[in-house]
């Protein structure tokens, strides 16, 4: 009754809130993807996503089906390969940023080796900027992170709005330097949030600096000042910053997967691992604030 296709689709259009960054991300055209939707919307007889042109979002619909096109699709790839007899072998190195230490990626990641048992994986958790760095220099083969500004390559697993977060009886003095949670360089959280505030003439001052997101989320928790965090994976016992304490906008962000240049022996398990990233994204963000976020 429902098209891999078109499921594909789907899901490439709910993680990205995009037909555009949809259609980049699948190599087809925008007409084509509307198509796809258009149909899936016909088999299903509801309206999975609201669109206007300025926005896309999923409906209640929509939100329902997100379940049913990954199991049909996990299915539909383990009947494949079962019957082509294909059996991933080797060696991959995977680097996931500091953002989904607490999130479901463990469980994309169980599933993945639950399929494929011969393949050995290598798990990296570091800074964005770090990861790029490590795949760069050919010591990674597969890297979920942010994207720099200013990149432009990479498949977008999903785009958020960065946002200043808090202890919710945290209040910012506009008279004072903004006390800031950070990362070490090179992180793309911190250098945006530095940016910004440059930009508008705020000052500030680090008031905590960590390595590890539990530290600064044990940091932010006591009060100890605001970091920039994307919206989606705000975690429990945070809230946004209230405007009225006229911190800039950060802007948004995008978590894609990047594939290392030399790409060897390890090809067909990255792109093994990154389908099922793409087909399940909206489970490392969607749904998970305030009850198992990072």
């Amino acid at each position: 009754m429902y098209d891999p296709a078109q499921l594909r689709t789907f899901l490439a259009v709910a993680q990205t809130l995009s037909f555009t960054q949809a259609a980049r991300r699948l190599g087809v055209r925008q007409s084509t993807v509307s198509q796809h939707v258009r149909r899936l919307e016909d088999a299903t007889g509801r309206q999975l996503f609201a669109r206007d042109t300025h926005s896309v979002d999923l409906t209640e619909d929509g939100e329902a089906m997100l379940g049913f096109a990954r199991s049909i699709l996990q299915a539909h790839e383990r009947a494949s390969a079962f019957f082509t007899g294909t059996r991933l072998r080797g060696r991959l190195r995977f680097g996931a940023s500091e953002d989904f230490v607490l999130t479901r990626l463990p469980e994309i990641l169980e599933a993945f080796r639950r399929d494929h048992p011969e393949v050995e994986l290598e798990l990296t958790v570091e800074l964005s900027g770090t990861l790029h760095q490590q795949l760069e220099a050919g010591r990674l083969d597969l890297v979920l992170a942010k994207r720099r500004a200013g990149d432009t390559h990479g498949e977008v697993v999903w785009r958020d709005a960065l946002t200043w977060i808090g202890a919710p009886q945290l209040r910012i003095d506009p008279e004072r330097p903004v006390p800031l949670i950070v990362f070490p360089p090179p992180g793309i959280t911190r250098a945006r949030a530095l940016e910004v505030l440059e930009e508008h003439g705020r000052s500030w001052r680090v008031s905590c600096t960590s390595t590890s997101l539990s530290g600064l989320v044990a940091a932010a928790r006591a009060g100890l000042g605001v970091m920039a965090h994307t919206r989606g994976l705000i975690p429990p016992g945070l809230a946004p910053v209230p405007a009225r304490a006229g911190l800039p906008e950060l802007g948004d962000v995008d978590f894609v997967l990047l594939q290392g240049r030399n790409r060897g022996r390890a090809q067909e398990a990255a792109d093994a691992l990154a389908a099922s990233i793409l087909a399940g994204g909206d489970r490392l963000h969607r749904g998970i604030s305030g009850r198992e976020s990072a």
